[in-house]
């Protein structure tokens, strides 16, 4: 990576946003060596204990190199909300920080502020999680309101059925909650943070994904698939750990490895091409760190 670390203060907090495999981790972890900092992680299947390789946590021996906060310390069907990770991230500030991941909604939260929306009932969102397997994204979109809808992800179906348990928990559109929103924790209006937003070139950025895969498996995703098998629930969101549905799929005899090796890819591809895209939208003032090409 080609980056000049001297642009970089060594006191206010980094925060350092980018696609799956665009190289964060490392930049953060340079940062964090050269200033003493804490690595803090924003990437909301990281924070999963059940899931190393598959969801690119740290490894081991990075942990033990340099301090590191907010990594694999949930369970696999422990609610975790960008609420819970607000609060947590909150608590570390008091010392010196880089934040680094690739969920684009944390780093809105923590800069923009975040909706004091009360918690979905668990009757909520068992009928949420039924009416999409059964009735599909569209008829959950449909029902939203006009500046829910219009706001909302469409292509991403957590946040969809988010927005759809929000207005069936509270009768009141996520849009209208997000328009209440109290005081951001780190705002950058107000100059408290460097925001850097990782911006790579396409090609480079798929090619690194693949390389990445494949040695995932080489290390021993499969195996880690295996051994989250026994506890398989598509619904929960620590099942939305890229690759991981194509590898049990092919664990339970549904497609051969080579099959999975390949959806897995294409579903890593089409994942970062989401946060390209939430990225471009939402962190425009962000400093860009342009890689590959």
């Amino acid at each position: 990576m080609s980056f000049d670390l001297t642009t970089i203060s060594r006191e206010a907090p980094v925060l350092i946003a980018g696609p799956t495999a665009s190289g964060k981790s490392a930049l953060a972890m340079e940062l964090a060596a050269r200033d003493g900092r804490v690595v803090v992680n924003a990437d909301a299947l990281q924070v999963y204990d059940c899931w190393r390789l598959l969801t690119a946590r740290p490894s081991v021996q990075d942990e033990r190199a340099l301090p590191h906060a907010l990594y694999g310390h949930i369970g696999r069907d422990t609610p975790y909300s960008v609420g819970h990770w607000l609060r947590e991230v909150t608590a570390l500030l008091d010392r010196p920080v880089v934040i680094v991941g690739g969920t684009g909604l944390y780093f809105t939260a923590l800069t923009e502020g975040l909706a004091d929306i009360p918690p979905t009932p668990p009757a909520v969102r068992a009928l949420a999680d039924h009416r999409l397997a059964t009735e599909g994204l569209a008829v959950l979109l449909a029902e939203l309101d006009p500046a829910t809808a219009a706001r909302v992800d469409r292509l991403n179906p957590a946040r969809v059925q988010r927005a759809w348990e929000v207005q069936a928990a509270t009768g009141r559109g996520l849009a209208a909650w997000q328009d209440d929103t109290g005081e951001p924790a780190l705002p950058l209006s107000q100059a408290q943070a460097q925001a850097l937003v990782i911006r790579p070139d396409v090609d480079w950025l798929n090619a690194r994904i693949d390389r990445r895969f494949d040695a995932m498996m080489a290390q021993g995703a499969l195996e880690e698939a295996r051994a989250e098998l026994p506890f398989w629930n598509p619904t929960r969101p620590s099942a939305r750990a890229i690759g991981a549905p194509e590898l049990v799929a092919h664990l339970r005899g549904e497609m051969d490895l080579p099959q999975a090796v390949a959806a897995a890819k294409i579903a890593s591809r089409q994942y970062a091409k989401r946060q390209r895209t939430w990225f471009r939208s939402r962190m425009a003032g962000w400093r860009g760190v342009e890689l590959g090409g």
